[in-house]
């Protein structure tokens, strides 16, 4: 994507493409680490420039919505919910300034993509193959990108993710690398069922990681510190999409999702 200019509404399918173009191949570049399970990790996921307008198009506290899932247990004592999202799919952004429209209708429609889609195939080859076998190529993969905020309070015990789920991926979205300590956190399984930290994802800007969803795929985040106002990053999340029953569920889900925002919006 050219240096100079941000994703311009007007031209967004050109901008569109030239970003596609430039995520698939930073998804090429990421280094690969097989230990405790196979992953990748970023340093560079965005032309420095489409970071920069997303940073400054990140909306108003009031545009989002609580997690549910796992994210419920974490909310505080006086109900403060310490996990907040915005999915990135032209329905639920569409109520957002323009300017910010501009920026975020051109990253949710490359993270969607099926050029990135395949990217991320190619690197978690070793990772899909593992859980589906030598035909991973063909299992469909349903991608749900969203804007996630935490605050401090925030934190997710070791887990693996649902089996509803093919590929997990995040996304850093910090100002500044001053507060990398609060990435998220990977486990080993030892034989006696312990789950020790063995590797942890720096919270630095333009960074992130990505893994194929598996039984040894362990991974957990401490609480978020004071020292920050907020944790920031994109959760794209491919949902396994073989079968009549996840192909339901998944687009389903969606429509709901898409209902309850209209609602919110609008009260």
């Amino acid at each position: 994507m050219d240096q100079t200019a941000v994703p311009d509404l007007a031209d967004r399918i050109g901008s569109t493409k030239a970003l596609i173009d430039y995520v698939a191949g930073s998804i090429d570049k990421a280094t690969f680490v097989e230990k405790p399970f196979y992953h990748l990790e970023f340093d560079h996921v965005f032309p420095e420039n489409v970071y920069s307008a997303m940073l400054a198009a990140m909306p108003n506290a009031t545009d989002y919505r609580p997690m549910h899932g796992r994210s419920r247990a974490q909310d505080l004592t006086d109900g403060t919910h310490t996990r907040v999202k915005i999915d990135l799919f032209p329905e639920y952004i569409r109520h957002l300034p323009r300017d910010k429209l501009t920026v975020w209708s051109v990253v949710g429609a490359t993270l969607c993509s099926e050029p990135v889609k395949d990217a991320f195939r190619r690197k978690l080859a070793p990772g899909l193959e593992k859980r589906f076998g030598k035909g991973f190529a063909s299992v469909g993969m349903y991608p749900i990108p969203i804007l996630t905020r935490d605050i401090p309070g925030y934190s997710i015990p070791p887990h693996t993710d649902t089996r509803w789920k093919g590929i997990t991926v995040q996304l850093y979205l910090p100002s500044d690398n001053a507060n990398t300590d609060i990435g998220t956190i990977f486990h080993d399984v030892l034989p006696d069922g312990s789950k020790p930290k063995t590797a942890q994802m720096k919270f630095a800007r333009n960074s992130g990681y990505a893994f194929a969803v598996g039984t040894d795929t362990w991974h957990s985040a401490d609480p978020v510190h004071n020292r920050v106002k907020t944790r920031d990053s994109i959760l794209l999340t491919y949902f396994v999409d073989a079968g009549p029953l996840k192909v339901l569920r998944n687009r389903g889900k969606r429509f709901g999702n898409f209902l309850l925002n209209e609602v919110r919006s609008r009260t």
